[in-house]
C-alpha cells in the first residue's frame, strides 16, 4: 500500500492539478472518469458530502484505480475518514484542519491535504503532518498571498484551491504553490446534466496546458 501511494504522489507532482468531484451521480461516473483520463488529469477526489460518496469512490477505485489517484474530499470526521478508506480512497482532503484525521493519516502514511487559510492554521496543519496544506479559499487573497506565506514558511508545501483559472494558474506556481485544485469551474453541473463531457475534457486540458 505504501509503495503504490508513493508512486501516485510522484505522478501527482508531475501533473499537480487535483480535480474535485462534488454532487456527481452513479450514471455520470463512467463517462466523467473517461473524460478525466482523456483530459490528462491524474488525481481526483470525490467529496464525502456527495450522496453515496463511499459507493462512488469504491466503484471509481475498482474501475480506474490503476490509472488515477482517487481520494476523498470534505473529510470532517473520523467516521468520514473510515468510510472513505474502507471504500478505497488513497488520499484524504479536508476544507479545514481536523487534528484526529491528520493524526490518523500521518500514523498510517496516508497522504492528507488539510485546508487552512491564515498563517497559524497553515503552520499547525503542516507541523501535524500534512502532505500539502490546501490554502482555501485561495481566490480571496490571490497568488500574491502565497508569496507572503512562503516568506516565513519556505518549506511548507501549499495547494491552491478556490478561484484558480487557467489564466492565473501560472501565477500561483510562480508565487510558491506546489499544486492547485479545481472543482465547479471544470466539473460544471450544467455540463454534467447535459452530458457534455467533452467540454470537461477540454477544460482539464486547458488547466494542464497552463502548468509552468
Amino acid at each position: 500500500m505504501e509503495n503504490s501511494i508513493g508512486v501516485d504522489l510522484q505522478k501527482f507532482r508531475k501533473k499537480p492539478v487535483l480535480g474535485i468531484l462534488r454532487g456527481i451521480t452513479p450514471p455520470q461516473l463512467e463517462p466523467l472518469f473517461e473524460s478525466i483520463l482523456a483530459g490528462g488529469l491524474r488525481a481526483v477526489e470525490i467529496t464525502m458530502n456527495t450522496e453515496g460518496a463511499a459507493g462512488l469512490i469504491k466503484n471509481a477505485v475498482r474501475r480506474y484505480g490503476r490509472q488515477l489517484m482517487i481520494g476523498a474530499g470534505t473529510v470532517l470526521t473520523l467516521k468520514d475518514l473510515q468510510n472513505a478508506l474502507h471504500a478505497g480512497a488513497t488520499f484524504i482532503v479536508s476544507p479545514v484542519v481536523v487534528p484526529p484525521v491528520i493524526e490518523y493519516c500521518t500514523r498510517h502514511k496516508i497522504p492528507v491535504f488539510p485546508g487552512a487559510l491564515v498563517p497559524q492554521d497553515i503552520y499547525e496543519a503542516w507541523c501535524s503532518g500534512a502532505t500539502m496544506v490546501k490554502v482555501f479559499p485561495a481566490g480571496c487573497f490571490g497568488p500574491g498571498y502565497f508569496k507572503e506565506i512562503k516568506g516565513p514558511f519556505p518549506k511548507i508545501e501549499l495547494l491552491a484551491c478556490g478561484g484558480v483559472t487557467p489564466k492565473n494558474l501560472p501565477d500561483y506556481f510562480k508565487n510558491g504553490a506546489s499544486a492547485v485544485a479545481v472543482g465547479s469551474s471544470v466539473f460544471r453541473k450544467d455540463w454534467l446534466a447535459a452530458k457534455k463531457f467533452h467540454l470537461i475534457r477540454n477544460k482539464i486540458r486547458a488547466y494542464l496546458k497552463a502548468l509552468p
